[in-house]
């Protein structure tokens, strides 16, 4: 039997970022019943990241993702249809 192993991340959010993780798990409770911690969003983003094939290359910025994970989708979209 494989075992799994995990690892901690530890990052640095602003208030207006931690409101919003609290938001979406809330939100989450309030129509689901289930809230959703912030470990369930990040790995929810992660698996996101890699359903879509997101990669590091030719990254340098925060800003350089964001429209990287943008192209991503609209690419994975485009193929849906």
């Amino acid at each position: 039997m494989k075992q799994i192993i995990k690892h901690r991340v530890i990052a640095m959010l602003d208030r207006e970022e931690l409101d919003f993780l609290d938001k979406l798990g809330k939100d989450a409770l309030f129509s689901t019943g289930h809230k959703l911690s912030y470990n369930d969003i990040i790995r929810g983003l992660v698996d996101f990241g890699k359903e879509i094939g997101l990669s590091g290359a030719r990254i340098d910025s925060q800003s350089a993702l964001k429209q990287r994970i943008l192209q991503q989708v609209l690419a994975a979209r485009q193929k849906e249809f």
